[in-house]
């Protein structure tokens, strides 16, 4: 993909716009502390875009307690960890938009191009809306509708869709290795941001270095 394709850019949340995934670092860690399963720095980068059901069943997994709750009690389990991550949410202002995205954001702004949120976060809503930033996107993936989760390629293929636009002409932002095998399984530009990511199309080090111009650059 070129960069004069590009007409719609879909973003993850957690990581790429603002530091919510140390929220839900905080609220999986007590949650695995109340199953017994040990939390190590491997799990907790395990779970980094991945949804909060998939995310529950690793944590168990991981502490070979997959076979000791019900569907009933697993939901329960997810609920009030979610619950608990909501908590710290309502702790978000402005001040917590990561380095240099609220700029990013006011370019693409400026250039009409169309943004969507892809987050497998149902709270999404609720995160932009302490962040400031709901107005900036034309809409939101719901997670919950679909069948797969990251890494699957679903929510960026319904990303696309909502906003009427081709694969070819729509650049993922993510954070999170599942997010980036998401993106290219949906045939989309994947844009990375983080040092330790592979097969992006583009990586930045960090927020701070995204903008148009740096993008262009890249694809050039």
């Amino acid at each position: 993909m070129n960069f004069e394709q590009i007409k719609g850019f879909a973003f993850d949340l957690d990581g790429v716009i603002a530091d919510t995934a140390r929220f839900h670092g905080q609220a999986w860690h007590q949650l695995a502390d109340q199953v017994g399963t040990p939390w190590t720095q491997e799990l907790a980068d395990g779970l980094k875009g991945v949804g909060r059901m998939d995310s529950l069943e690793m944590i168990l997994k991981a502490g070979g307690h997959e076979n000791d709750y019900s569907l009933a009690e697993k939901e329960a389990l997810a609920k009030a960890k979610n619950d608990n991550y909501l908590r710290l949410v309502e702790t978000l202002t402005p001040e917590d938009i990561l380095p240099g995205m609220k700029d990013f954001l006011d370019e693409l702004k400026a250039a009409d191009y169309q943004l969507i949120l892809a987050s497998a976060s149902k709270n999404a809503p609720k995160v932009l809306k302490y962040l400031e930033l709901s107005d900036y996107f034309v809409d939101i993936v719901d997670p919950a509708q679909l069948a797969h989760s990251k890494p699957a390629p679903d929510i960026y293929i319904q990303a696309a869709k909502q906003l009427g636009l081709s694969p070819d002409e729509v650049a993922g932002v993510e954070d999170a290795q599942a997010g980036v095998d998401a993106i290219n399984a949906a045939d989309e530009l994947s844009i990375g941001i983080g040092t330790n990511l592979t097969n992006a199309v583009v990586r930045f080090d960090q927020t701070s270095d995204v903008s148009l111009a740096a993008l262009k650059a890249k694809l050039q």
